[in-house]
């Protein structure tokens, strides 16, 4: 860590030449065990902080020499502090408009989102649409008697809804459930047999009945029929969903986000709160590759990259298939509960390449969304052509995969040969394990998907996060699945396919220095030492060492974003 030791060794120059007696900092934490992701120290007792940057980390009695009257000292009180947890991938206005709109996240069935549509009905003049997201029909405790190709029917939504168009959004956001309001000013029913054939030609399917009636089921770009009747919308409400996405970063312990995706709008607007000083966690944004133009501009432009860390955008996201729950993930072999369906690409792979190559070219990473195996083994197959036929600009690209949640044993070593990084959700296997199975049945479930160890083991690098707002932003239940390999109720006893679970310190290098590598700012952030900024999260129990089943039991305590506490837990009797 070069850059450490100067910036260390400058603080003590000027310390000296100002004629102080000795070393102050403005803040000192003490008190707990602090893991500091470093190899040489890995816990210390105490942290002294300047400004926005560390300047000591190692034993409580040195850590005192830096405290003078304006030093403010956080006692943690027995709890642990770990680096500012990263999430490695999620949708940050998404996350907002998800405390706006009807949170489906954790329905048990459909009547409770039967139930849920009526409540917003009953709140909402005739004529406006009702949005929401996070209904997950494989997680549900039971399923209606009649459904088609294993998704719910619009009819009783339909029934509760007769004047409001009603969208509902999949948790994996690759499919949507419309009511008939919906799907009537979108054109759609029996008769628009040409619409079916144009979006199915475009990587997306409408899910018709035996007489040919839509059953309000779309997946991937069919969605966009229902959505571009959506209103637009406002700046207003941009503004507040992004209010919220910060503080529900905090109060989850996230002081930095990488997110998958972002419109011309909503780059426009992070830079509006960052001249505003109103940027409340830093951002590492990846343009959404939806929009080519943007793509484009952006190319020529050249990367953003923020050297106080606030806000960098230097990735392209590309979206190359769908989900595994909406059946959307592309495969190799047919899906086990669907035979003759592969799922489907939604991104031309000619796409792909050239992204990859002008990407090399302009010193932009790309992000590829893949999840079925199919889709993983064409992208690596891309990459590689791109590295390949520009070599002098491929010795640092850090191109990722998004998800690679289901990978061919061939294709797994290619990460780490190729230097492409998985950004994994653990907390995906933990939603979807109990039902992907039926999807890819057990060779394939047991050979290549959500193999964290194995690719761990050929020296590639995995970024951990959670897909916020497919999954709660809490990155406990995703550090919990990371290392037991169960549900969140805790099941199957000994994990599924075990031999697959991180160790807990590679949970935490996941979800701290790795994520800070998958952004390009391990000089800047994911471990606690001198030179490196000053953000912190505190948990209320040690979960590097408490019993597993006690990880889910706890809490952010604390954040501490650049050297001042942004957030604190509001404890019981206080």
């Amino acid at each position: 860590m070069f850059f450490n030791r100067c910036f260390f060794l400058v603080l003590l120059l000027a310390f000296f030449s100002c004629g102080k007696k000795k070393l102050s900092a403005d803040m000192v934490i003490l008190g707990g065990k602090i893991y500091t992701v470093t190899d040489s120290t890995p816990v210390v007792e105490a942290v002294a902080v300047l400004e926005d940057k560390v300047v000591f980390a190692g034993t409580e009695e040195e850590a005192r020499n830096f405290i003078v009257d304006e030093t403010t000292v956080v006692d943690l009180h027995g709890e642990i502090m770990t680096p500012g947890f990263i999430e490695g991938h999620g949708h940050l206005m998404g996350v907002g408009y998800n405390e706006l709109n009807l949170d489906l996240m954790n329905v048990k069935d459909y009547d409770e989102i039967i139930d849920n549509v009526r409540q917003a009905v009953s709140k909402t003049k005739p004529g406006q649409w009702i949005v929401g997201r996070g209904w997950h029909q494989d997680k549900w405790d039971a399923k209606p008697d009649i459904m088609m190709k294993g998704f719910p029917l619009h009819n009783r939504l339909s029934e509760v809804s007769p004047d409001n168009p009603v969208f509902l959004s999949h948790a994996s956001g690759h499919a949507g459930l419309a009511n008939a309001k919906a799907m009537e000013l979108s054109g759609v029913n029996q008769l628009s047999i040409e619409k079916q054939k144009k979006v199915e030609g475009e990587g997306g399917e409408i899910i018709r009945d035996g007489l040919g009636n839509p059953t309000g089921l779309f997946i991937e770009n069919a969605m966009g029929l229902i959505t571009a009747n959506i209103p637009e919308k406002t700046a207003a409400d941009d503004r507040q969903a992004l209010e919220l996405a910060m503080e529900a970063c905090l109060r989850n312990g996230i002081t930095t986000f990488h997110d998958a995706g972002a419109s011309r709008q909503y780059i426009d607007l992070y830079h509006q709160f960052k001249e505003e000083g109103k940027l409340g966690v830093r951002l590492y944004v990846m343009i959404t590759g939806g929009d080519r133009d943007l793509v484009y501009e952006w190319l020529q432009r050249g990367p953003e990259i923020d050297s106080t860390g606030w806000l960098t955008i230097r990735a392209i996201k590309l979206n190359c298939d769908g989900a595994l729950g909406s059946r959307g993930a592309w495969l190799l072999e047919p899906y086990s509960d669907r035979p003759g369906f592969y799922g489907m690409p939604t991104l031309s792979m000619d796409t792909v390449l050239k992204t990859s190559i002008e990407a090399l070219k302009h010193g932009f990473q790309v992000c590829a969304h893949a999840i079925g195996d199919r889709t993983n083994r064409e992208v690596l197959d891309r990459y590689e052509i791109a590295f390949r036929d520009n070599p002098g600009k491929a010795t640092d690209h850090r191109f990722r995969i998004e998800h690679a949640q289901h990978l061919h044993p061939t294709d797994i070593p290619r990460f780490a040969e190729l230097g492409v990084l998985a950004a994994m959700q653990a907390v995906h296997m933990s939603s979807d394990r109990p039902w992907a199975i039926n999807r890819l049945g057990e060779r394939r479930i047991e050979d290549g998907a959500y193999v964290w160890e194995s690719l761990l083991k050929t020296g590639a690098r995995i970024v951990n996060g959670t897909d916020a707002p497919v999954e709660p932003l809490n990155p406990i239940p995703s550090f919990y699945a990371s290392v037991a390999r169960k549900t969140l109720r805790g099941e199957p006893q000994g994990g599924y396919e075990p031999a697959q679970r991180m160790t807990r310190n590679q949970a935490l290098i996941s979800y701290t220095l790795d994520a800070a590598y998958g952004a390009f700012e391990e000089q800047l952030k994911g471990s606690i030492e001198p030179g490196k900024l000053a953000d912190f999260t505190v948990f209320s129990k040690d979960i590097m060492t408490i019993p597993e089943s006690e990880i889910l039991e706890t809490n952010v305590s604390m954040v501490i974003l650049g050297g001042k506490v942004v957030y604190q837990e509001l404890k019981k009797g206080k």
